[in-house]
């Protein structure tokens, strides 16, 4: 089995890619920060009592599973992740 080097990518291509990524990581922490809020809206006012539904946990947790699948695909295998590479 022959171990072939990746050719070196141009520095237009670097910087295309390091702009992926980063708009990638930032579409995660907006996911993120979008379900913090609104699950904690809704956690809170269940909690204080107000005229809203009681708080169900089936859709934080579906859309929890979304967020970490997003996770998984920005952070972990995304092109140009270090795990990526190493496999």
């Amino acid at each position: 089995m022959t171990d072939a080097m990746p050719t070196p990518l141009s520095p237009e291509e670097l910087e295309r890619l390091a702009h992926k990524r980063a708009n990638a990581k930032m579409g995660w922490y907006l996911h993120a920060t979008v379900f913090v809020v609104v699950n904690g809206f809704l956690l809170l006012s269940s909690t204080l009592g107000y005229r809203v539904r009681a708080y169900n946990l089936a859709p934080a947790l579906g859309w929890g599973l979304g967020l970490v699948l997003h996770f998984v695909s920005v952070f972990l295998m995304g092109k140009g992740s270090t795990f990526r590479e190493d496999m």
